[in-house]
C-alpha cells in the first residue's frame, strides 16, 4: 500500500489544480519514456497527452496499489507499444531464426567499450523498432523478459533474442562511432 497523494485526491475531487500539479511532475519523465520506445519527439507528446487524459478519467478509480508515477508510466508505456503495434511492430521470433545463425553471433567484450551517455543514446535510436522497444523496456524501465513478453505479447525467448541482439546492434553502432 502507498501513501496518500494530496496531488491525486485534489484531481479526484476535480480540481484542476492537483491535476496541473501531476502533470507538471511527471510529464517530462513521462515524455523521455515514450521517446525511448516511439524514437519520435510528435508521437511520444501524443502520446503523453492521451497518457495523461486517461488517467485523469480514471482517476477515481486509482486506488494506491502502486504510486500514481508508476500508474501513469504504465499507461504512457503500454500506449507507446501500442502505438508501434499500430506500426507494426517488428519482432524476430527466435523459433523463426536458425541456430547457425546464433552460433556465428560475434563474442563482445561489454566491459572493453567505454563511451559517452550521448553516443548511447544516439545509438539506440538507431535500433529497428523491435529492438528499442524491447531494450528499453528491460535497460531503462527496469522489465524483466516474462513481465516485457506479457507486454509485448511475444515469448520470453523472443525478448530475449531482441534484447541480444540490440545490445549486439549497439555496440557495432558505438564501436562505429554511430
Amino acid at each position: 500500500m502507498y501513501y496518500y497523494d494530496d496531488h491525486v485526491e485534489k484531481c479526484k475531487l476535480g480540481n484542476s489544480s492537483g491535476f496541473n500539479e501531476l502533470y507538471n511532475q511527471y510529464s517530462k519523465a513521462m515524455y523521455n519514456t515514450s521517446l525511448r520506445i516511439v524514437n519520435n519527439a510528435a508521437d511520444a507528446e501524443d502520446i503523453v497527452q492521451e497518457g495523461f487524459t486517461d488517467a485523469f478519467k480514471n482517476i477515481k478509480g486509482f486506488n494506491y496499489q502502486s504510486t500514481f508515477g508508476a500508474w501513469i508510466k504504465r499507461i504512457v508505456i503500454n500506449k507507446s507499444i501500442n502505438h508501434l503495434r499500430n506500426k507494426k511492430l517488428k519482432l524476430v521470433d527466435i523459433n523463426q531464426t536458425s541456430i547457425s545463425e546464433l552460433e556465428n553471433d560475434e563474442v563482445i567484450n561489454e566491459e572493453e567499450i567505454q563511451f559517452k551517455v550521448e553516443e548511447i543514446r544516439k545509438a539506440v535510436r538507431m535500433l529497428p523498432d523491435g529492438y528499442r522497444t524491447v531494450f528499453t523496456l528491460c535497460a531503462f524501465e527496469g522489465y524483466d523478459y516474462e513481465e516485457i513478453s506479457e507486454i509485448l505479447n511475444v515469448s520470453e525467448s523472443t525478448v530475449r533474442s531482441q534484447y541480444h541482439r540490440a545490445k549486439k546492434q549497439l555496440l557495432q553502432f558505438i564501436k562505429q562511432g554511430s
